[in-house]
């Protein structure tokens, strides 16, 4: 008789045998190095990924509270609101936006152009893990700018950034966020070099922020800027973020939450596919 055990005992053996890695449903441990590694990749540098955008979009509020004399009221959803109370919270969740999409559309971008590609692709990490790591650490660098700007916003003079319903902060703040960080995942898959990613920062996120209702109520802009509006995804993302604040809306809340999970799922549907098939990526 063999005295070499069965085969299916040998590969047990192996598997069970100290300092070798069993990896069954989700590598935790490897999702959680990457989102660590994305999350102190921005830390290391956050006087230029946290404090520096928190800055500059609390200049902003300054800039246009003192343009409109910071009493000139709007009114939103019925109901009329101090200008610097209505625009606060589209700035919180405009920097947290810009900032997810900033992150996400780097990693894998300068991965390609320095050829480090691999420290993503080879690990073994399935598609979705890689991309919840990814997404994580854009989601987590704009929760940070979030955080800043509206510690900043709440130590200033005639500023009520107090959330009326802190949930739908939260979640709106998170939807935001997330739809972003997919936007910037997809750019940094299709990107060939900084300039594109540039253009789509300049040229598709940029616009379509400004253009949202962060500075202006909707209600008091003529039919087609207002239908315009209301078929741009940011406007809801805004709208909602801003109710969690003043507890009215130019748009319905639910409507609005509707709308962008249908996009965050697409979105990520597509992320998905794509780095599953390694488009641009395994080139």
């Amino acid at each position: 008789m063999s005295s070499q055990p069965p085969i299916g005992q040998v590969q047990s053996a192996v598997r069970n045998a100290p300092g070798v890695p069993v990896i069954r449903n989700v590598n935790w441990g490897g999702l959680r190095t990457l989102y660590v590694k994305e999350v102190r990749r921005f830390f290391k540098v956050q006087l230029q990924t946290v404090w520096a955008p928190a800055i500059t979009t609390l200049l902003f509020l300054v800039i246009f509270t003192v343009a409109n004399g910071a009493r000139a009221p709007v009114r939103v959803g019925g109901t009329v609101v101090p200008f610097a109370d209505f625009v606060a919270p589209g700035l919180i969740i405009m920097g947290m936006m810009q900032n997810a999409f900033a992150n996400a559309s780097f990693s894998l971008l300068v991965g390609k152009i320095q050829g480090t590609i691999v420290d993503y692709l080879q690990p073994p990490l399935s598609t979705g893990e890689l991309l919840a790591a990814l997404t994580g650490g854009a989601v987590t660098r704009a929760f940070c700018v979030g955080t800043a700007v509206w510690l900043a916003m709440s130590l200033w003079p005639d500023v009520h950034v107090t959330p009326q319903h802190p949930l739908a902060v939260l979640w709106f703040g998170l939807l935001g966020a997330l739809f972003l960080s997919l936007a910037g995942v997809l750019t940094s898959i299709w990107a060939e070099k900084f300039d594109h990613a540039a253009a789509v920062t300049n040229f598709v996120i940029a616009p379509l922020t400004l253009l949202s209702g962060t500075f202006y109520s909707v209600d008091h802009l003529a039919p087609a800027f207002r239908a315009f509006s209301h078929v741009n995804p940011f406007f809801y993302v805004i709208s909602g973020f801003r109710y969690g604040f003043l507890g009215t809306a130019d748009s319905s809340v639910m409507l609005g939450s509707i709308v962008i999970l249908a996009i965050d799922v697409a979105m990520g549907l597509l992320c998905y596919t794509l780095l599953k098939r390694g488009w641009k990526l395994k080139n």
